[in-house]
């Protein structure tokens, strides 16, 4: 119980926060930009594009909350 209402803390504290907004923001951004160039590339390319997105993909699952 303890350590849920530590999360639940760290949750509304950073949802408060606004001092990150802005990179945030450039974050998704440049996420958007990767997506669209990913998408005219030619198929030769996709394959490798796509074993890198899984990559980050599986990172981010594994990374700790």
């Amino acid at each position: 119980m303890k350590h849920c209402l530590k999360r639940l803390y760290w949750i509304t504290c950073l949802w408060s926060d606004k001092s990150g907004q802005d990179m945030l923001e450039y974050g998704l951004l440049a996420a958007t930009l990767a997506v669209v160039v990913a998408g005219f590339l030619p198929p030769s390319v996709m394959p490798s594009v796509s074993t890198i997105f899984s990559k980050i993909t599986s990172a981010l699952n594994t990374a700790p909350l």
